[in-house]
């Protein structure tokens, strides 16, 4: 058999196979070949007048290879059959063309002939954010999930080898609380994606007062007593520690039978009636914080530290010249002491019981993505009503925005009286109201990094400044009262709140704020004195009010102050046994105004100026 060859066909390579193109026309039936037809052109003498061409086909043939070989004998044929034909017959004998009829030839593929060629695909889309799994809404669908299914394991583990709880048979007319698997996205500092998270909490709400639950309660350190420590640190040039214990409730041990279902889509195989007896706390139980609390609390006992009297959740050390205090506010702990070999010991105590995570410094800020700035948190207008004006229609929201508020006030005293006229409508906010949560909101995102700074300062005096707004609440006249206490030059403590009574007059409201201020500088000497760190000197408030500064320091008994008679008694006590003086100050520097009322953009400057709340001085985010 002879191979076929290129003479009078058109081939196509790809590089990979060799496709064939040839022209043909269509002059008489179809050959044998029932893919291609093959036409020998005409001799010399008819090439010089080529015919006319009305249709040019061109065909593609996958399984050229295979065809060509099985017509080659055809194509000789015809080959030789008109070479035979004289190329000096007379017109009327010679080949004519005629113009062809309308050809549709058939189209032979690779796969009718068993050839397949792989098709390679490429993902063109390029994306610099990786394929993150969704919240799922229940357990079947987290199983279904791969990263889901390893994060719920991990956490099933990790309970299994802390020894959470045993199975037991399930004791009749016991109560069983349910399980509930939690699903979260951990994310890093900067908002990228860092795992998955699954938790496995107690239905808490199934559990019975007396039955499997008792005592709740669980103290937390107050913001107060966070600032005085810090002073305190800075002052001595003290190393400061923050630490984050891993899973804080789960080392709880429960006083308490309290019994669980087994959890979904664990369930032991060969129990599968069993229950849980649970022997530590779990993450959802009514008295997981107090178990934890007491858990932490024996704990540093052993290793010397005593809770102090004026906040339970301030843990003290004191050995010779050796002193170091822990502050737990819930899991974070802020440790610090005297000395690196002090806190270094201390630290590895704890990590050694706990599982402990050394943040060493945590920067949050907050704010809206983009939004118009605005100078100050609210204006200078009257205070808002709670009855006038048209129903916010999303409550939630605005409760939402509100509570993240609050949280942000302990940084920020700046936002204080402001965040504190807007939570007055939680129960039930106008759009009014959201305006001026919105306008807070436009405050915080121009002053992003405005924040309170803490100074190495004397810590042997306390200053104060308390002020009153008489009667500014349009539903109830009641007043708004706000203070600020300061430990040498650093603020330690602020409130901005509205008074529990009605005041008859300026002065009434004003005293009240002074017994406010003065039991809140008590603490904090009583508070220091536990630190090793007395205060010897009164400490100073300063109120713009003469008739309450006359009152606090003369035996004046009249009919107006019948009924304020308990704070004139304490404020007098006070100053006669040497531990207070209250004088005045004019209302241009009393610095307690920006806790009272909304005031204009100079004068709030200055005052926020001196609550030390100022830009950094140094940025140490995203500088290299």
């Amino acid at each position: 058999m002879n191979a076929p060859t290129t003479t009078n066909y058109n081939f196509l390579d790809d590089g990979i196979n060799r496709f064939l193109t040839t022209q043909v026309y269509t002059t008489s039936p179809p050959t044998s070949s029932p893919n291609i037809t093959v036409t020998q052109p005409p001799s010399s003498a008819t090439q010089q007048t080529p015919p006319p061409q009305t249709t040019n086909q061109t065909t593609f043939s996958p399984s050229i290879t295979s065809s060509v070989q099985q017509t080659t004998p055809t194509t000789q044929t015809t080959t030789s059959s008109t070479q035979t034909t004289p190329t000096t017959s007379s017109p009327s004998t010679q080949t004519s063309f005629s113009p062809p009829a309308p050809h549709s030839p058939q189209m032979t593929t690779r796969a009718q002939h068993g050839i397949f060629k792989p098709r390679k695909l490429f993902n063109l889309h390029t994306s610099t954010h990786q394929s993150i799994s969704p919240l799922p809404t229940n357990p079947i669908d987290a199983l279904n999930d791969h990263n889901w299914k390893m994060a719920m394991k991990d956490e099933y583990d990790a309970l299994i080898e802390n020894k959470t709880w045993e199975l037991v048979p399930r004791p009749s007319n016991a109560n069983v609380i349910r399980s509930l698997w939690i699903f979260r996205h951990k994310k890093k500092s900067d908002g990228s994606f860092e795992r998955y998270k699954a938790r496995l909490v107690g239905n808490g709400a199934n559990q019975q007062s007396g039955v499997d639950c008792g005592e709740t309660f669980s103290p937390v350190v107050k913001p107060a007593t966070i600032r005085t420590v810090l002073s305190i640190a800075l002052s001595k040039s003290w190393c400061l520690h923050q630490l984050d214990v891993k899973n804080a409730f789960l080392h709880g041990n429960l006083d308490e039978t309290v019994y669980m279902h087994q959890p979904p889509g664990f369930r032991n195989p060969q129990y599968p009636e069993h229950v849980c007896l649970l022997k530590k706390s779990l993450y959802g139980l009514k008295q997981a914080p107090r178990a934890w609390y007491q858990r932490f609390t024996d704990y540093v006992a052993k290793l010397g530290f005593s809770h102090s009297i004026s906040d339970h959740s301030l843990f003290i050390y004191h050995h010779g010249n050796d002193t170091a205090y822990i502050l737990l506010y819930v899991d974070d702990i802020i440790l610090t002491a005297s000395s690196d070999a002090l806190r270094d010991s201390i630290m590895s105590q704890l990590s050694s019981e706990f599982a402990m995570k050394d943040l060493e410094e945590i920067i949050e800020r907050a704010g809206m993505s983009s939004c118009k700035s605005s100078p100050t948190p609210v204006d200078t207008k009257a205070k808002h009503s709670g009855s006038s004006g048209n129903p916010y229609h999303d409550p939630t929201e605005y409760r939402s925005l509100a509570g993240a508020l609050q949280y942000l006030t302990f940084t920020r005293p700046d936002i204080s009286y402001a965040v504190q006229q807007v939570c007055l409508f939680m129960h039930d906010p106008k759009t009014q109201h959201m305006s001026a949560l919105k306008r807070i909101i436009r405050y915080i995102h121009d002053t992003l990094d405005f924040g309170l700074h803490l100074y190495p300062s004397s810590v042997s005096k306390l200053v104060s400044y308390t002020d009153a707004d008489w009667a500014g609440c349009p539903d109830t006249r009641r007043s708004t009262s706000g203070y600020c206490v300061y430990l040498g030059d650093n603020l330690i403590s602020w409130s901005a709140k509205r008074q529990h009574t009605l005041s008859r007059s300026s002065a009434e409201a004003e005293y009240r704020g002074v017994a406010n201020v003065v039991s809140e500088s008590c603490w904090i000497r009583n508070l220091l004195l536990e630190l090793y760190c007395p205060v010897t000197t009164a400490t100073l408030v300063y109120c713009d009010n003469v008739s309450a500064v006359y009152l606090s320091g003369n035996p004046v008994q009249h009919q107006r102050t019948k009924h304020i008679e308990m704070d004139i008694h304490f404020v007098r006590e006070k100053v006669a046994r040497g531990q207070v003086r209250v004088l005045h100050v004019p209302s241009r520097y009393q610095i307690a105004d920006i806790f009272t009322k909304g005031l204009p953009l100079q004068l709030f400057e200055d005052f926020r100026d001196s609550l030390n709340i100022r830009q950094s001085p140094v940025s140490t985010t995203g500088v290299y």
